[in-house]
Order: C-alpha cells, then sequence, then structure tokens
C-alpha cells in the first residue's frame, strides 16, 4: 500500500488527519484546494494529510492525484474505506452514491465529510443521520458541505442576526440564478438524470440555498409552496469517459429525456411567521453563478452577493430616516470571521477559500469532539424540505385560471 507523502511547512509535527477522496472532478478539485491549504493558513490542532484519491478511470485518477497532490490512488472506493492509512472519507460523488460510501466509511470507523445535498431522497438521509448520531457516539464525525456557510461575509451575516442588528425577521428572499442549460444541445450529464442527481437546480443550487436561509435566519422552514419547471426535456446522449459526461462533452449517441426539473419557485414560512421566497434555475440567461440574499426585520437588513462575495451591504432602521440607508461592509477585517489568517484589510477571498475554512473546521470539530456544523441532520432537515418543495410542485401542477 502507498503511503502519504508528508508535507512540510507549519503544520509538520502535529498529529496526522489522513483524507481519503472519493471523486476528483469540480467538487475533487475544490475540496483538495481545501484540504491543501488549511493547515499551512491556519494554526490546526492537526495535520491534514492527502492520503488517498479514488475514481473509476486509473489513468485519469493518477493525474488528478498528481495535480492536486495526493499520495496514492484506488479505482473502487470499497478500498479506499477499508484504508488503514485514511481517517477521514470526503465525499465528492454524484448523489445516488452518498449513502452507500457514507455508510460504509462510518462503519469503518472513519470520520465523514459529504458534499450536498446529502442525499437523493429522505429515506437515504435518515439512514445517515442515524448512522452518524451512533457514529459520533463513538468518536467518529460526520459533515455535509454546505459551503456557502463559510464565505467570511455570510458568517459575519449570521453574526449580526444573532446580535439582534434586524431584530424580528420580517422577510427573507433568496435567489440562485445560472444559465449553463440554456444551450437545448447541452448533453444528457448525470446531473440532468433523476436515478444520479435525485433532483436538477432544486438540488443542486436550492440545496444551498435552502441551507443558507436557515442558517442565517436561525430558524426552520415550517412549509413550503412551490411550481418546478423542465424547460428542455430531450437533450443529446454523449458517449466518451465517465470525465467526459460529467463534463458535458464526448460523442452524440442519440438523445435522451431529462428526468429533473430545470427551475423551482417557492414560497416559504419561518416557524416564527417569518415569510420566505426562494428561486433556483439554470436557465438565467447570462448568469453564471448569482446567488443573492436579503433579509428584512424589524431593526435592518442584511443584502449579500455572491459575485461581490467580500462584500455585506446593513441597512440600520434605528438611525434618523435623513441619513439612513444601506452601507457597504468591507468584509476584510482581520476581526471578522477566517480573515484573522489572511491578507491585510482590503485584500479579498474568493470561491475557494470557502472549502479551506470548511476544511478548517472540521479538523477543529474533529481534534475537540465537537459536533460538526452543519451536520448530516442538518443535511436530512434540507433534504425533507426539499421533498416538499417536490411535493408541493406536483400539487400545484395544474394552474387555477383567471377570469377576465
Amino acid at each position: 500500500m502507498e503511503q502519504p507523502q508528508q508535507s512540510a511547512g507549519p503544520e509538520a509535527g502535529k498529529p496526522p488527519l489522513r483524507v481519503g477522496m472519493v471523486g476528483y472532478a469540480f467538487m475533487g478539485a475544490a475540496h483538495s484546494q481545501g484540504w491543501r491549504t488549511a493547515g499551512r493558513v491556519f494554526d490546526l490542532p492537526r495535520r491534514p494529510v492527502l492520503a488517498a484519491l479514488c475514481g473509476r478511470d486509473a489513468v485519469a485518477v493518477r493525474a488528478a492525484a498528481d495535480r492536486h497532490g495526493w499520495a496514492a490512488t484506488e479505482t473502487d472506493w470499497r478500498a479506499l474505506v477499508e484504508r488503514d492509512d485514511v481517517d477521514l472519507v470526503d465525499i465528492c460523488t454524484p448523489g445516488d452514491s452518498h449513502a452507500e460510501i457514507a455508510l460504509a466509511a462510518l462503519a469503518a470507523g472513519k470520520h465523514v465529510l459529504c458534499e450536498k445535498p446529502l442525499a437523493n431522497t429522505v429515506e437515504e438521509a435518515e439512514t445517515m443521520a442515524r448512522a452518524a448520531e451512533s457514529a459520533y457516539a463513538a468518536g467518529r464525525l460526520a459533515m455535509v458541505g454546505f459551503n456557502y456557510r463559510r464565505v467570511p461575509a455570510t458568517s459575519l451575516a449570521r453574526q449580526m442576526v444573532a446580535d439582534g442588528r434586524l431584530g424580528t425577521l420580517r422577510h427573507v428572499r433568496v435567489t440562485y440564478l445560472q444559465d449553463w442549460l440554456v444551450d437545448p444541445q447541452f448533453p444528457l450529464t448525470w446531473r440532468l438524470r433523476r436515478e444520479s442527481a435525485g433532483s436538477g437546480s432544486l438540488g443542486d443550487l436550492g440545496a444551498h440555498i435552502v441551507d443558507l436561509a436557515q442558517h442565517l435566519a436561525g430558524e426552520r422552514l415550517a412549509g413550503v409552496s412551490a411550481l418546478t419547471e423542465t424547460f428542455v426535456r430531450q437533450r443529446p446522449l454523449p458517449g466518451g469517459t465517465t470525465s467526459g459526461l460529467a463534463a458535458g462533452t464526448g460523442t452524440v449517441t442519440g438523445t435522451g429525456t431529462v428526468t429533473v426539473d430545470d427551475a423551482a419557485l417557492f414560497t416559504g414560512r419561518f416557524a416564527s411567521g417569518a415569510l420566505a421566497s426562494f428561486e433556483a434555475t439554470r436557465y438565467a440567461t447570462g448568469r453564471k453563478n448569482a446567488l443573492r440574499l436579503e433579509l428584512n426585520g424589524e431593526r435592518g437588513s442584511l443584502a449579500f452577493d455572491l459575485e461581490r462575495l467580500n462584500e455585506l451591504w446593513f441597512h440600520d432602521a434605528t438611525e434618523p430616516g435623513a441619513h439612513a440607508g444601506f452601507r457597504r461592509i468591507l468584509v476584510t477585517e482581520p476581526d471578522h470571521p477566517y480573515l484573522d489568517a489572511w491578507w491585510p484589510p482590503g485584500h479579498g477571498l474568493g470561491y475557494e477559500h470557502t472549502f479551506v475554512h470548511q476544511a478548517r473546521d472540521l479538523v477543529h470539530a474533529i481534534a475537540a469532539g465537537h459536533r460538526p456544523e452543519p451536520s448530516f441532520a442538518d443535511g436530512l432537515q434540507v433534504q425533507r424540505v426539499l421533498a416538499a418543495v417536490e411535493e408541493s410542485a406536483e400539487k400545484n401542477s395544474v394552474y387555477t385560471p383567471i377570469a377576465d
């Protein structure tokens, strides 16, 4: 068995946390960046070691391992789970394999980080949450990867809401807009098949904004009312390798049916009575990764735009109206969340840093034996919201005519 390389640097000499990761495409690259960087930036109680990377294509996974700094490779996730030089299994695969890999890893005594959404069904998520609870009693932790919680600006927003800066929450609005499916000739990748992805924009984008809205509000949704739509129902079938399928490349070999939603619109009510609205779509032409939110309360409002992720906008309604208004908070100060270890004020961070922060938080939780956030129980709750959205959309599929 190949042994992981020991890295030098400020984290050297600390107890290792040996990571094995399943999946090496987009999310795998992002997670690799997080694990590789966290101990070099933050003073961690344990030293992340990139022990083994797993993927079905031996040549492709070895190339990815060399590119991102993984010491060893596997082509079967079961072999990775069984390795005695792996302490934590990081799952970056399509949703249809999350439950099987996570349950096996927890049973093998490993910590687990699983990408969102936690599973493809509520039943799978329930099983995973129960297993995580049992594993916690044995000292093994499980966390779901909602990385947008780790943007310093959203973390600051959470602090401000918790500190009562908005007062009683009245209204939350969240949108997550992308346009990568606008072209009807884009091929039928795994993300467009229910059996692999579970759902479409709802699970891919909607899971993020449901979690973020609930996290920032500090409370859960109590009910939803929804509409969903699939705009292009037949797409070209790509051929070629698994990596080619995921990237939308390969040779066209006919057409297939899209079995997930392209867009989801839904309203909700929090347990406190506050209202919420959500929009998730892959058909917002011109929008690449536009996640935006606003929280309105009796004493003020907060607004955030992922495309300007170092900024948080705050309106203090307790100020005199003559000079009140939204003001920009540049979230780069050393006393802002996560920023004590980064650059001088004014030097912004980016998307990839959320995965560094995710790794940091999980390493600290493991070292302290504390429940990580978001937990599998949190992931299960989001899964229940997504299921309620789908159920509501099915019931609302027939419109009530509006008379002239």
